[in-house]
């Protein structure tokens, strides 16, 4: 059954991708890596990340004023406030390096040395893995795809929704659309990250645990375990 709280999150989700959809097609050449819709009671707060938001800001704001009238009109805001910036790292967003690789595609450069250049550029910025795969009619006629990949790139598990960014841009080429999709891993711990402690820490941790012991606040499963612990680094 779908409830008020469902419906209203649903609405929200529709929009946010209404708008990203929106700004991803008419804002191509500017880098567009995301929005972020917030509605609140004193109106609607968009937030949209470039790498270059001077393309979105305009000559004396001309395109903000734009958009203002586009998200009253279009989508039916009110009150909108926009806040244009940078997304935190250019290199590791996986929207603004698929954007930048089919920009130059478009602009006559050859696909391999686009996509070696963008493994390069990604890697050296601290990616744990990149995957590039274009695909369509690359040296003939005929359709097909070649994948570029660095380091290691995350396939299942939880480290997906965490450290794995993806994404899909199009370039359009007299001969038909060629398509880019990037894959960054990102640097960061994996959710289920285990660091085995060396001997040095194992005591501390065993001292500490041992000053609370003498005031009484170890219970009686930790004390015989660290009587374990005690007994295996002694044999």
């Amino acid at each position: 059954m779908v409830t008020r709280t469902h419906r209203i999150f649903l609405e929200n989700a529709l929009i946010q991708a209404r708008v990203d959809e929106y700004l991803a097609q008419n804002f191509y050449e500017a880098g567009y890596s995301g929005v972020i819709v917030t509605q609140t009671g004193l109106g609607t707060r968009i937030h949209i990340y470039a790498e270059r938001p001077a393309l979105i800001i305009g000559r004396r704001g001309s395109t903000i004023k734009r958009l203002h009238n586009i998200f009253k009109t279009l989508f039916g805001f009110e009150s909108v406030q926009i806040t244009v910036s940078e997304p935190e790292n250019p290199e590791l967003d996986a929207r603004v390096q698929a954007f930048r690789i089919a920009r130059n595609i478009e602009r006559g450069f050859h696909f391999r040395r686009v996509a070696f250049a963008a493994l390069r550029r990604i890697m050296s910025n601290g990616a744990v893995g990149v995957e590039i795969t274009i695909s369509g009619k690359l040296t003939s006629e005929r359709a097909r795809f070649e994948k570029y990949s660095a380091g290691k790139v995350y396939k299942s598990g939880h480290n997906v929704d965490t450290l794995v960014d993806r994404a899909v841009a199009h370039a359009k080429l007299p001969k038909g659309v060629i398509g880019v999709k990037v894959v960054i891993a990102k640097p960061g711990k994996p959710a289920d990250y285990i660091r085995i402690k060396d001997e040095d820490e194992v005591r501390d941790l065993l001292a500490q645990l041992r000053g609370g012991e003498e005031e009484g606040e170890l219970p009686s499963e930790l004390e015989e375990l660290i009587e374990e612990v005690e007994e295996g680094g002694e044999a």
